[in-house]
């Protein structure tokens, strides 16, 4: 690694971590002024608090990294030009390319710790600060697990396995229902393609029930519809909002194998392709970043005072933008992949293209 190489590579993570730091100093004190109330109201210890805020690290290091990643990028080059150091440079000889290049690289490397982080660290945490926050504080306790496709909950006389293709609605396919007598024997079992709930009834469509007899015998009724009255609605059977943070890049990818309806499969595609897309973010945020800076400076003899604001209202454009194309995506509307690359392409194809003009 030459010298220069590494001077710029010393002064981005030093930055970096200056801004991923504040990131996070300001994120929990905004998030503890408007948790605390409900804490205290519950009686919960100090130390459960203390735990709610360290596990919510990995959370905000996840999505504050693509801005992180730009405004760390920014603020090196801004200094560099700021010291006349950049200037110096150019007129050595030294094309912009090669200035930005351990940036580039830096910020790739970052991107690679995140994609770790969203491997192994983030699913945990996530796990223990929804855990702590719904059943220690909000008192919602998580009835059931979502795994391969499906709904798993165990109620209170029995369990219920289904997929349910939109959670705003309560349609639900594949369905069945167990119940178990004192030891723990299948007394009875309900199957159906598809169960409807409204209005306190269970309506179920082209399925069986099968009751216990005597010995190993089970009678067995087909029906086309009928009703039903189970002791749980639907609004018991509580996920978490964000039980997809729960998971690994793995298990989201293993979420799309067994993907049922496609739907399912369209929501579980986002969702993978998603959390990778969003991860690589500040990559073309990062390229379009540096050359903005440099215009801002050329045009207004101002830079990082201009480029800054100017950075971050530029990230949040792009992050409405790919917001946007993942709910179109989860839809089904547009595919998952195109939603994930569209924005990344865009924005990477203008930051080349301006910074090789700068290079000219």
């Amino acid at each position: 690694m030459i010298l220069l190489h590494r001077y710029i590579l010393t002064h981005f993570i030093r930055n970096f971590v200056l801004i991923t730091a504040t990131f996070i100093s300001i994120y929990l004190l905004v998030d503890f002024f408007e948790r605390i109330d409900d804490f205290l109201e519950k009686g919960k210890s100090f130390g459960m608090i203390a735990t709610f805020f360290f596990f919510k690290i990995p959370f905000i290091v996840d999505i504050m990294s693509p801005v992180c990643i730009l405004l760390a990028g920014v603020v090196t080059l801004g200094m560099l030009n700021h010291s006349n150091e950049l200037i110096a440079l150019k007129a050595g000889g030294i094309p912009l390319r090669k200035i930005v290049q351990p940036i580039v690289a830096a910020a790739l490397g970052c991107v690679m710790l995140f994609l770790l982080m969203a491997q192994t660290i983030l699913p945990g945490a996530v796990a223990v600060t929804n855990s702590i926050w719904d059943r220690e504080v909000k008192g919602k306790t998580t009835m059931g697990i979502y795994r391969n496709g499906r709904y798993y909950y165990r109620g209170e006389n029995g369990f219920y396995s289904f997929a349910r293709p939109d959670r705003q609605q309560n349609v639900f396919t594949s369905f069945s229902y167990t119940t178990w007598n004192p030891a723990y024997q299948v007394r009875s079992l309900v199957t159906a393609e598809t169960a409807v709930w409204d209005q306190g009834t269970w309506t179920l469509r082209n399925g069986q029930e099968q009751e216990a007899g005597s010995g190993e015998r089970f009678a067995t009724e087909v029906f086309a519809e009928r009703r039903f009255t189970f002791p749980e609605q639907p609004d018991a059977f509580f996920v978490p909002p964000d039980h997809a943070m729960e998971l690994s890049l793995t298990a989201l990818y293993r979420e799309t194998r067994h993907s049922h309806s496609d739907q399912e499969r369209s929501k579980a595609w986002a969702d993978f392709y998603g959390r990778i897309s969003y991860t690589f973010l500040g990559l073309p945020l990062l390229l379009l970043g540096l050359p903005l800076l440099l215009l801002v400076y050329r045009k207004w003899g101002r830079d990082l005072s201009l480029a800054i604001p100017a950075s971050c209202g530029m990230a949040f454009v792009c992050w409405g933008l790919y917001t946007i194309l993942q709910t179109l995506a989860k839809a089904g509307y547009i595919p998952p992949l195109a939603a994930a690359v569209s924005v990344h392409l865009l924005v990477s194809c203008l930051g080349l293209f301006l910074l090789l003009r700068e290079d000219i």
